[in-house]
Parts: C-alpha cells; structure tokens; sequence
C-alpha cells in the first residue's frame, strides 16, 4: 500500500507528549508542529493511529498537496483526485477546512467548492452522487488551504478521537479526554501505585488514568471511525488490531484510583461515566471535601484541577482555595507528588510553594501550567539532622 504524509493534530502543548506516543508505536517522527505531528504511513497504519493514540485529535491522512489561487484552481485540482477509489458511491460525505487565502472570504465557500469537486468526480466515473452534510460520522475530508498552497486529507478519525464516547454527563466545563490523558502522562504514573483525583469534576481524569493503568487503548471505547467508510477499508486487520489490543490489556493494576468531589451529582456523573468505560469497578470514588480525600499509605500522585476563575469576583473567592491547596499538600500529602492544572497564574501563586516541575498547556484556548510539587516527609529532615548529629 502506497505510503503518504500522516498529520495527526493535538492541543497546543501536546505535541512532544504525541511525539513519544509515536515512538513508542515505532513510527519515525518527520517533523513536530505547534498542534501536531507528522509522519509517513499507510491509510492501514492509521487504524492503529486510531486504536492507540491517548493524545492525538484527528489523524489525517494526506491525498495531495497543490497550489491553488482561486475557486476555479481548487475545484479543477480536486477534480483531478480519484475519489471513487476512496469515497463509496452509496456514501454520506463531510467536508472540514482550514482557510486563510485573500481568495476567498467565505471559508465555508471553500467547503462548498471541495464537497462539490468531490461528489462530482465521482458521480462524473458512472456512479451516483454520494450524498453530503455536516455529519461527522462516515467519510470526511480535509481541506488546507492557506495562500495559495493547499492541502486535502482524508480524516481517517471522522469525530475527534477526544470523544471516546464514555462521557454521557460532561457537567460544566469538562477537561477534554486528550488533555486529561496528556496530563497523566505527563506525572509518569502508569498503575503501579496510587492516583489520587479530589475535584474530579466529570471523573476524565480518574477514567484515563485507569485506561492508561489497564494498558487499554481508547479507540477501543469506540465503535464507528472515518476509516471505517472509506472503500479501502481493511477490515481484517482491524479485526487483528482490536484482538492484539484485547490480548495486551490488563485486568486490574496494582494503584488504587481514588476519585472525589463535595458535589454529589459530579460524582454520580463520574462513576456513569467510567462504567460506560468499563472501568467503574477500578475507581473509589467518594463525596467529600477534597481536604478529606483518603490518601492510602505508600506512594503515588495527587492531580487536581481546580476552578480557574473567569470574573474578579470569583477569582476573590478563588484566592483562599488555592492557598488552602498549598496547605493541604503540606499537612496531608507527604509521600505523594502534588500537581495542579492550573488556567490562572495569579491564583497559582497563592498555593505559597515552589514546583519542582512547570509544564505548559492550552485548554480550549487558555493558556494553563501544569505544576508539579515533591512532597517531601516533615520527618525527613529529621532524620537528616540526627545522623549528622551521630556523625559529629
């Protein structure tokens, strides 16, 4: 199968995690862009794309790359492209873009202009007129199209692979899926001791860390991809990928995942939310203040992410929970390491301790920090002193 240029796009701040994703699938980085990575495969390479990646958005899989100056050059440039050997004729085709050119001033014109260039080729080969709408749930294609120079894609993801599909109640302002999964990634836990989520909100995060614990990949959570409805589809192999995954997951992990929130419809939402994902048996989840979250003996870490604050009002009353934070890292979690998404640097401060680690993120556009604090023991630098003591 011909290889091509594979673009798998991310939120800014996530493409040196992908990037190790990617290794880690032993596929060559070509190159890493602010929102994605790319690389060289085949369109059966992005079935296992699909099936593996925790942090990619969409993996798209380059048609061609041309220049384009007006409607007219992209349609004929399109019109070029053999689509009925990708789209099926009985199909239902979507049409995304990204359009920044002086040549057209409505982007959803160049949409337009694509779906048309695509539908009629097709039809123009003896075959009918596939039909088309917004629908994200059978055959997309993406067009590039900035200045001159454009690129078309097929989207071999259809809907973000964000949405795993467990997420049935998201409640306010969930942390995407690809971020959450980005973030514990980034703390290195991997099961085998404690996660600890107090303000888990909607339970993403406790739900990818046991994901992530089980070595279970999230595509698997998923049932219809944009693959699925192009015409060269290898369905056998992707029968053989989903068993390898099934075969390579684990049945439970040696961490507990403990997962809290004062809000009892959050944490309702929560364990609906990681039974559809088939890990409700593997979180603990409790209501309660996060400040009497149980932290079991041993190590592991502590992930919260607290309210960022929109308005001045709030951002007041912000202030004395995030100092509370600081404080109950300092008297109740020694032996863990803390860490807090954070979306607002003023109220960071307040938490009143140095992080030993400062990551950069973007949640749907704000700018955030994953901050990371090492908890030491009280104890320890007792001991420090007594054998200094012994050796003097």
């Amino acid at each position: 199968m011909q290889k091509s240029e594979i673009l798998i796009t991310c939120p800014k701040g996530i493409p040196s995690i992908l990037k190790q994703e990617l290794i880690a699938l032993h596929f060559q980085v070509r190159s890493e862009h602010t929102s994605g990575v790319t690389i060289e495969g085949t369109l059966d390479d992005t079935l296992q794309l699909n099936l593996c990646l925790r942090t990619g958005h969409r993996v798209l899989f380059l048609v061609k790359k041309f220049k384009a100056n007006n409607k007219d050059e992209l349609y004929k440039e399109l019109s070029d492209i053999a689509w009925e050997e990708y789209i099926p004729e009985d199909g239902y085709l979507c049409v995304t873009s990204n359009v920044d050119t002086p040549s057209m001033k409505d982007t959803r014109f160049a949409s337009l202009k694509c779906k048309d260039a695509i539908v009629d080729r097709v039809k123009g080969k003896g075959s009918q007129r596939p039909d088309a709408g917004s629908a994200r749930n059978r055959s997309v294609v993406h067009l590039y199209w900035k200045d001159s120079h454009c690129s078309v894609y097929l989207d071999t993801s259809g809907e973000p692979l964000s949405r795993r599909g467990y997420r049935k109640i998201p409640l306010k302002a969930p942390l995407q899926e690809t971020l959450a999964a980005a973030v514990i990634l980034s703390t290195g836990w991997n099961g085998r001791d404690n996660f600890i989520n107090p303000m888990c909100g909607s339970g993403t995060l406790a739900i990818e860390a046991a994901l992530i614990g089980l070595n279970r990949p999230p595509g698997s959570l998923r049932s219809n991809f944009g693959f699925q409805h192009i015409k060269c589809f290898n369905e056998a192999l992707w029968y053989k990928l989903r068993k390898i995954a099934k075969t390579g997951t684990r049945k439970s992990f040696p961490g507990r995942i403990i997962a809290t929130d004062i809000n009892p419809a959050a944490v309702a939402a929560s364990r609906k939310n990681a039974i559809t994902a088939g890990v409700g048996h593997l979180i603990e989840f409790q209501v309660c203040d996060y400040t009497e979250t149980l932290l079991p003996n041993g190590s592991g870490v502590i992930v919260m992410n607290p309210a960022y604050g929109e308005r001045m009002g709030e951002i007041e009353q912000l202030k004395k929970m995030y100092k509370e934070i600081g404080d109950y890292f300092k008297r109740k979690c020694t032996g863990y390491t803390g860490y807090v998404f954070a979306g607002n640097t003023k109220l960071v401060k307040k938490i009143s301790l140095k992080p030993s680690r400062t990551l950069q993120f973007y949640n749907s556009g704000i700018e955030c920090r994953l901050l990371e604090y090492q908890l030491y023991e009280g104890s320890r630098k007792l001991k420090k002193s007594k054998k200094d003591i012994m050796t003097k």
